[in-house]
């Protein structure tokens, strides 16, 4: 017997703003051929963050050598490393006026760096076209390769991102050749590279996992020096992926927030539409305030 899932709750209705910003970003995607993670992964907030002038942008192409069975981003043969995309990205960002850049890829586990190069040369060509813009890098787990991780960090980003998503227990079911030890061994690695570069990290909730396991997962982030977190509502891409256990309760996000920021996290944002790069400019400005 099937069993139905929970009815999506009145919190996780949201309005998807279209105007002149929203077409802006559109246009220039589809003319210099770039592509977004708020497209690719469903994200439920591309059109406010569109809006607003923020984009995620997604480098190393749109097919991921991974199948993690919560991320709507296609698993197929990966596609040749585009030389032209930093700078591609880089005046996009430039004609876009953006002071927050957000870039994350596609899992390459095909690439021997698993695309640090790619990452350190779009981080260079934004700092060189726009010196005002900050760089943050959403990468992944590069298959524990810290050589690759310092290829990265040497191009000086502002900000290094790496997500756990979920809690170790639902590992195998969820994140496919992901470790969750060797996640979190890489984000020691980056401030123990580089103190001055702040890191930063995301779960999702609503997987089947215990408020145990959600709060001993912000602890091992802590002791991995971690000092930004975001913690959001899973939603279920389509029916082939993973589905929903439970809506987690605002009220919940708010004491889990309140919780993490007992722990030492400098900033924590949480709540059901949050996600790593939701009101990213604005997380990383509390954080370097406080």
């Amino acid at each position: 017997m099937t069993t139905r899932p929970p009815r999506k709750p009145d919190w996780l209705k949201v309005r998807f703003p279209a105007g002149p910003n929203y077409a802006r970003i559109d246009r220039m995607h589809r003319e210099q051929g770039l592509h977004s993670v708020c497209r690719s992964a469903a994200c439920p907030n591309q059109g406010e963050c569109w809006e607003q002038g923020t984009a995620t942008f997604m480098i190393l192409g749109t097919h991921c050598t991974r199948d993690c069975r919560f991320c709507n981003v296609g698993n197929e043969a990966p596609l040749a490393v585009d030389p032209q995309e930093p700078a591609k990205v880089a005046q996009a960002i430039a004609e876009l006026g953006l002071r927050h850049a957000v870039i994350t890829s596609v899992t390459r586990d095909d690439l021997v760096d698993g695309g640090a190069k790619q990452f350190a040369a779009v981080t260079h060509a934004i700092h060189n076209k726009s010196p005002d813009c900050r760089v943050e890098l959403l990468i992944p787990d590069l298959q524990g390769n810290h050589e690759a991780l310092n290829i990265i960090l040497a191009a000086k980003p502002e900000l290094l991102g790496h997500n756990l998503e979920t809690v170790p227990r639902l590992y195998q079911k969820a994140r496919a050749g992901a470790d969750y030890q060797r996640s979190l061994d890489l984000l020691a690695a980056a401030r123990r590279m580089a103190p001055d570069i702040s890191t930063k990290s995301g779960l999702m909730l609503g997987m089947g996992e215990e408020i145990t396991e959600i709060l001993a997962a912000m602890k091992d982030l802590r002791q991995a020096g971690c000092t930004m977190l975001t913690l959001g509502q899973y939603l279920q891409p389509t029916r082939k992926h993973l589905p929903i256990i439970r809506y987690v309760d605002p009220a919940e996000f708010n004491e889990l927030r309140n919780a993490g920021l007992q722990m030492g996290f400098a900033h924590l944002e949480a709540g059901p539409l949050v996600r790593s790069s939701y009101h990213a400019a604005e997380q990383f400005e509390r954080n370097d305030d406080d």
